[in-house]
């Protein structure tokens, strides 16, 4: 055989190798998922986003033929969790569902050691479904009002305090952002979870707190706290009657949660595309619908694209208050 014959039959050989490979990877494609998938919820068992994923992941199973796990990695505000999952291999057997703090705010309150980047190590699948957070008082208190409320404040700046699960969380810049566009001064006292701020509203130990309504409905419900407000720019259809911070004199006033499922970066498309169609066709079951509005959610499914987008846009929103607040938790 002279030089040139075996130089095209090393080609041949290359080429006919790197065609098998490349059927064999989209074979594999093909045939996912083939065994079971994870499903990492960096939030105890019981919170809201693990209920919402538990939820949904039974469906999921059953649309795609293996059991998909959800598996709790809690800690950090969700930082932990979501950083485990941004490090996993991106062969669709890993799947995120968190909430928008590790999404959208870690990144300028931890600008140093947070771990990972939400838009470049984690791709999107869908937005799953969105809440607004309650502005809660004492029901005891005289407060019948934002307006009535924030007249308190201004009429003694800084003796009226209210509840949060820590700096940084969603109760602290939502009432930062009141504090800022009504122009009154509060004081923060920071509890170690909602359960605990909404006790300390019932007993007048804190005189507000932006809380979930998963926690604070039943307590309002049950007559021992006011909801003054919701933070959605619109009504809302879980909680029917209470009226928005922006229809209270506060235009533009939103914050919202939301919880939304990601795989990390460099999952193949076809898998980010069939989560996405599954996803989406798992939101519009009654079933489904009646359990988050039991949680207070709206279903939201959404184009992976869409979902970048929501964390592009509030993420410089949220910076920007967290800038002015020279907050930071590195």
């Amino acid at each position: 055989m002279n030089v040139f014959a075996g130089r095209r039959l090393s080609r041949t050989l290359a080429l006919l190798m790197g065609a098998g490979a490349l059927a064999l990877s989209m074979s594999a494609q093909a045939a996912w998922p083939e065994k079971p998938i994870q499903m990492i919820v960096p939030f105890p068992p019981g919170s809201s986003p693990d209920t919402l994923a538990r939820a949904i992941a039974e469906p999921l199973s059953a649309d795609l033929g293996q059991p998909v796990v959800v598996e709790n990695k809690s800690g950090a505000g969700g930082n932990i969790g979501t950083r485990y999952a941004s490090r996993a291999k991106p062969d669709g057997y890993t799947l995120l569902l968190t909430i928008n703090g590790p999404m959208v705010t870690a990144p300028a309150l931890y600008k140093k050691t947070l771990g990972y980047d939400p838009l470049k190590d984690l791709a999107p699948i869908s937005l799953v479904g969105t809440s607004p957070n309650v502005l809660v008082v004492p029901e005891k208190s005289r407060v019948k009002s934002v307006k009535d409320f924030v007249d308190a404040a201004k009429s003694s700046p800084g003796a009226l305090n209210y509840g949060t699960v820590g700096p940084g969380s969603s109760s602290h810049l939502g009432m930062a952002m009141l504090e800022h566009q009504a122009d009154i001064k509060l004081e923060q006292i920071p509890y170690p979870g909602f359960p605990q701020v909404i006790m300390a509203i019932i007993n007048n130990d804190v005189q507000a707190g932006f809380m979930v309504p998963g926690i604070a409905m039943p307590q309002v419900a049950a007559g021992k706290a006011r909801a003054l407000a919701i933070t959605s720019l619109e009504p809302s259809d879980v909680l029917p009657g209470i009226p928005t911070m922006a229809s209270q004199g506060y235009p533009g006033f939103e914050s919202i949660s939301w919880d939304a499922l990601f795989v990390p970066a460099g999952t193949p498309e076809d898998i980010v595309a069939r989560l996405n169609a599954t996803v989406g066709k798992i939101l519009q079951r009654d079933d489904i619908r009646k359990q988050m509005a039991a949680l207070y959610f709206t279903p939201a499914p959404s184009s992976p694209q869409a979902l970048t987008d929501l964390i592009i846009n509030e993420t410089a929103r949220w910076e920007e208050l967290i800038d002015r607040l020279g907050l930071s938790l590195d």
